[in-house]
């Protein structure tokens, strides 16, 4: 009996079917994992992101209040520079204004106020001028006109100041 060459040709082609399949199966496969690590990738960026957004919101969800609360601030440091030693409502005006600083720095609330003197910091300070100064270093601090605040590190209110002119 002589055999038909096709047959075996065939036969051949028949079982390098499943090789083929099963390396399709593997790529597949490989991808698929590729494909999951991605995704889990992403979903752990995404927790990581929200649980920093949730943070911040916390941290700075009494903002605005605090913002509004400034010039009350300012009201109540103005009325104790004019008021005398021996008025009776100046001892009101302190204990009224502790009281308000120390929620505010509970609520991560922040004086900035430098004394002359101080290196001038464009991050926390606003120069409204700048004078001649002796005994102060050039680009110092001369005079406070207006306290800044910082809320939890991020700056609300620069302090207003006068700086040493630079010779």
């Amino acid at each position: 009996m002589i055999e038909d060459p096709t047959q075996d040709v065939t036969g051949l082609a028949e079982e390098a079917i499943p090789v083929d399949e099963n390396e399709a199966l593997r790529a597949e496969l490989e991808q698929l994992k590729a494909q999951s690590l991605v995704e889990r990738a992403d979903l752990e960026n995404q927790r990581k992101r929200m649980s920093r957004d949730l943070d911040n919101a916390r941290k700075f969800a009494n903002e605005r209040l605090l913002g509004d609360l400034l010039p009350v601030l300012d009201s109540l440091g103005a009325g104790l520079m004019n008021a005398a030693a021996d008025d009776p409502l100046r001892a009101g005006l302190e204990l009224t204004q502790r009281q308000l600083l120390r929620v505010a720095e509970i609520n991560g609330l922040v004086t900035v106020e430098p004394a002359a003197g101080d290196a001038f910091d464009p991050n926390q300070h606003q120069a409204m001028s700048m004078i001649d100064a002796e005994g102060i270093a050039p680009g110092a601090v001369v005079q406070t006109f207006q306290k800044g605040y910082v809320l939890n590190q991020r700056l609300l209110r620069p302090a207003m100041v006068v700086v040493a002119r630079h010779d």
